[in-house]
């Protein structure tokens, strides 16, 4: 039977002064979803759309179900729907009592409404004007919301045969990982499989690499229509303010780094998604174990996107035990790429120091000489991600992983340059703010975990690194001189 709480929330809305409500907006009852509630979820949001003078009718039927004795099937609603009366047998009311107010028949054509649920009807029942026979679907085949399921509700991730790949979308995708990310899964595959997707405008190069579109991850209802619409199996979440950048405006990080996150995981949960969230050695502190850095230990970081990728690991991990969500999290260290501009994040110096190595010859170091943290270049950031998506839900022994490549300081790194680029002068202006950040950060990282359980390797250390970013510089400057 329909609940009280959801009889009193149509009452409620039966009396407001709108023209119209939709029934999608409604909370679902609190100790079961109901099968009528499952059905109305799976019709699109605007064929749900109602008139008033249509909702006393619909609101009257509501009312004689909750007398009945008994819970109707999906096919005694429609049927009470149509015919605008109880759609079972009340014993304690019959069809006739009710006034047209309440449900009784008009005369009038069928309502909208009636219309698109009873096609929903005829596509996920074999005959859809049978009897009372026909089991119920159970609502759990539909995607719910934890926000809208009861306690002991349970979801899987979906799996994939070999020729069936993941509908994948990557938010924040124009940040220095995405487009890198989104060009290594279409190889993989298939072009129209992958979405990107921003708040900004993308360059002509990105827009015609593949399908792009606009996404708010602050806006949770434009979201789950990308969602739904383009049928996402996988998601990535880049979208995050940095380090530095996060200081700077700590209520924009704090909306984009946690609220942003949070309609992240309600709709992987509610669609099934494996969801993939990256975190950072910004997630440690001061306090943390540094040389090396475990899995596992004290974090305690102190800089809100540290705080917030903290956060993010502990809320994947708990919609994971307590929904079932395929979440999945790698701790990364300083990304080194060619594709993108520092984003101003701490570890940026190590990109910037080759574009101005190859415009200028002069490079000013914002940290220390000694300052050691460790780095990966984005091929091996970009691999291990596909890696641990990849990897079997049994093999994986937690949901957070470090991984490392590298770890060496400003000094080291400059030395290694010098050998491409002789002439390169270099002098040190530190910035506090970012030396007290990665003063706070490891040194080193231990992935020990990730190495065993999934196989993870690196392949590229300190003078590969160096001389594939100048290989890579060095042709689109050509290419630049040329045109």
């Amino acid at each position: 039977m329909f609940s009280g709480a959801l009889l009193e929330n149509l009452e409620s809305q039966q009396k407001r002064s709108e023209s119209h409500f939709e029934l999608g907006h409604l909370p679902a009852p609190e100790s079961s979803v109901h099968p009528l509630w499952g059905l109305l979820s799976c019709v699109p949001k605007k064929m749900l759309t109602i008139r008033r003078q249509q909702h006393k009718s619909i609101w009257g039927a509501l009312k004689a179900l909750s007398w009945c004795g008994t819970t109707p099937t999906f096919c005694q609603v429609l049927i009470g729907f149509h015919k605008r009366q109880c759609p079972i047998n009340c014993p304690r009311q019959s069809a006739s009592a009710l006034s047209p107010a309440d449900g009784q028949h008009t005369g009038r054509r069928k309502m909208p409404i009636v219309r698109n649920v009873s096609r929903a009807v005829s596509r996920l029942l074999q005959s859809p004007g049978c009897g009372c026979g026909i089991p119920i679907i159970p609502a759990r085949c539909i995607g719910v919301s934890p926000r809208q399921v009861a306690s002991d509700a349970s979801f899987h991730s979906v799996s994939f045969s070999d020729s069936d790949h993941p509908r994948v979308l990557i938010t924040g995708g124009l940040g220095q990982l995405g487009v890198g990310l989104a060009k290594l899964l279409r190889k993989r595959f298939g072009k129209n499989n992958v979405i990107l997707s921003d708040i900004r405008k993308p360059a002509d190069n990105v827009f015609y690499s593949g399908p792009f579109i606009y996404a708010d991850i602050l806006d949770y209802k434009n979201l789950r229509e990308i969602v739904v619409n383009n049928r996402i199996t996988w998601l990535f979440h880049y979208s995050a303010l940095l380090s530095a950048v996060g200081e700077a405006n700590v209520p924009l990080a704090r909306a984009v780094n946690i609220t942003g996150l949070h309609n992240v995981l309600d709709i992987a949960a509610e669609h099934n998604l494996r969801l993939f969230v990256p975190s950072t050695i910004g997630a440690f502190g001061p306090t943390s174990p540094r040389n090396p850095t475990p899995d596992l230990c004290i974090q305690r970081p102190r800089t809100i996107y540290g705080v917030s990728k903290v956060h993010a690991e502990l809320m994947g991990e708990y919609y994971h035990y307590r929904y079932g969500l395929d979440f999945r999290c790698l701790r990364y260290p300083g990304i080194i790429s060619a594709d993108s501009q520092p984003g101003g994040g701490t570890t940026d110096y190590a990109v910037q120091i080759f574009h101005d190595a190859m415009k200028t010859g002069k490079f000013q170091c914002y940290l220390k000489p000694d300052t050691r943290l460790p780095m990966m270049y984005i091929d091996d950031c970009l691999k291990a991600t596909l890696e641990v998506m990849e990897a079997p839900a049994e093999a994986l022994s937690m949901r957070t992983y470090n991984i490392s490549a590298m770890s060496f300081v400003p000094e080291e790194l400059v030395q290694e340059v010098q050998k491409h680029v002789p002439e390169l002068q270099v002098t040190y202006k530190v910035d506090e703010v970012r030396q007290a950040i990665a003063d706070s950060w490891p040194m080193n990282f231990d992935d020990r975990n990730a190495r065993r359980d999934w196989g993870w390797k690196h392949d590229y250390d300190l003078p590969e690194l160096v001389t594939t970013m100048f290989s890579f510089l060095g042709s689109d400057s050509r290419i630049a001189q040329i045109n």
